[in-house]
């Protein structure tokens, strides 16, 4: 993700959130019962999946398979959801918990019957025995009118925001999918989805993936989309908005030789960013240096009220501000390469944030290199370093919990990249990096993983290379 900074080519962004009803889980330890022919008891799920900076999020016990999403809003802001979760347990369940904050909730089934549940904070704690290896179905309609919440990672709300147009969009990262639906809210649990989203007659509602139908009726009109490779649920979204429209790019297209749309406002239906039109020569570069592009197809949405961009998979959102700046083609470049780092290979634990962000602001490096040549890359490195000094960045590797997407992860984890460029020179870094995606592909990875994957296609010991550029405080000369 990015943000929008006083100095030209910007630092970078990202989400979280809290708020909501609670209900306090009693601390008595929970009953265990045996399956039949079994010796192993149920037991409660984890209530979070062991995160170093955030603990509380995701839960243990099962994985998501498959989420569909059915949503009617209405004009009045609005909306009424239906969420179906498939998912399967990997140990015997005696109760589970899914990250869930906010909203009203009117039924809740599992495989069809109702079942107990209490709200804790941030927690919906569902009782109900589900045996190691079984497939199930947890059904969950709610509503109310959406509200952003507070990231404990960023110091401003995300999650659904309204624009001033009218508009309703979500970003989510690192930690408010959970405030728009019901979630295994961690990276390491990617699954399939599908989305129906019911608007007011003239509006129109996006999502992520490939829009399979649309169904007009007399005063509504349903979208339906279908996300149909792993995605972490921090990465979903829909885009909702009165005079939208959704905009195929030929052009790009047939240059990247995959299906590029736009979701634009009315007023760029007509007369879209000019930097629009390199979408197509952008995914041709970052597949020279990553690997094929690890998706089906790509675009971006335009929204007001956001001072961002973020990487939602296959539809990136950005805020007008960002569209409007001078180096967006730099943050469309940006987000582009999330599709590979961050999206296809997603961080095991979000104190890697580096490996997502540094890696997309190296492909900012790469586009200006692809532009105006190797000199020109090595001005814009030595003036980044400059910028990164003054600012005092600290360690790309260890990151504040409160401020996760800080400009060190961008820069000097971009920094880390281009040090390791030079010290194994062009073929065994581009290898490096094309061994690193397609072993992680729609995988989780940590630091270790990737330094792993260097020393083993470099054939060398790279240790004080990443202790000096990852860990050490002070910028290197």
């Amino acid at each position: 993700m990015k943000r929008v900074a006083a100095v030209a080519l910007g630092l970078l962004f990202a989400a979280s959130c809290s708020g909501g009803s609670s209900v306090s889980v009693s601390t008595v330890p929970a009953a265990t019962s045996l399956a039949p022919g079994s010796t192993v008891p149920f037991t409660p799920g984890a209530p979070g999946v062991g995160d170093s900076y955030y603990p509380g999020l995701g839960n243990g016990g099962y994985d998501v398979q498959h989420y569909n999403l059915e949503l009617a809003y209405a004009a009045d802001d609005s909306v009424v959801t239906d969420v179906v979760i498939d998912a399967v347990a990997r140990q015997n369940l005696s109760r589970f918990n899914l990250d869930f904050v906010g909203w009203d909730i009117d039924e809740l089934t599992v495989n069809g019957f109702d079942s107990e549940f209490l709200r804790d904070g941030h927690e919906l704690v569902i009782t109900h025995e589900i045996p190691s290896g079984e497939h199930f179905k947890v059904e969950i309609t709610y509503h109310g009118v959406p509200e952003t919440m507070q990231s404990a990672a960023l110091p401003f709300g995300i999650g659904w925001i309204a624009g001033p147009e009218g508009e309703q969009f979500v970003v989510a990262e690192p930690d408010a999918a959970h405030s728009w639906f019901p979630a295994n809210d961690h990276p390491t649990d990617k699954a399939t989805f599908s989305f129906a989203i019911t608007v007011p007659a003239g509006f129109t509602g996006a999502a992520n993936g490939a829009l399979t139908e649309v169904v007009e009726n007399d005063t509504t009109t349903e979208f339906h989309w279908l996300m149909d490779q792993p995605m972490a649920p921090y990465l979903a979204t829909v885009v909702i908005g009165n005079g939208w429209q959704i905009i195929d790019d030929p052009i790009s297209t047939e240059v990247a030789g995959l299906p590029i749309r736009n979701v634009l406002p009315p007023d760029l239906v007509d007369d879209p960013p000019a930097a629009l039109g390199q979408t197509g020569e952008m995914i041709n570069l970052l597949e020279e240096a990553f690997g094929p592009y690890p998706l089906d197809r790509y675009g971006i949405a335009v929204v007001g009220g956001f001072q961002h961009a973020l990487e939602n998979q296959t539809l990136s959102v950005f805020g007008r501000a960002m569209v409007d700046a001078p180096f967006f083609e730099y943050v469309h470049v940006h987000e582009i390469a999330h599709q590979w780092f961050g999206n296809s290979v997603s961080v095991a634990q979000w104190s890697d944030i580096w490996l997502n962000e540094g890696f997309a602001t190296f492909a900012e490096l790469l586009w200006i290199e692809h532009l105006y040549g190797a000199a020109a890359y090595r001005e814009e490195v030595a003036n980044r370093t400059e910028a990164a000094r003054v600012a005092g960045y600290g360690a790309p590797a260890t990151p504040p919990v409160d401020d996760l997407f800080n400009g060190s992860v961008y820069h000097r984890g971009s920094f880390v990249l281009v040090a390791l460029r030079d010290e194994i020179g062009d073929d065994a870094f581009f290898a490096t990096l094309r061994n690193y995606v397609d072993r992680y592909a729609d995988r989780n990875a940590t630091t270790e993983d990737f330094i792993a994957v260097a020393e083993e296609t470099s054939g060398r010991d790279l240790e004080d290379l990443f202790a000096t550029w990852l860990y050490g405080e002070e910028l290197p000369a």
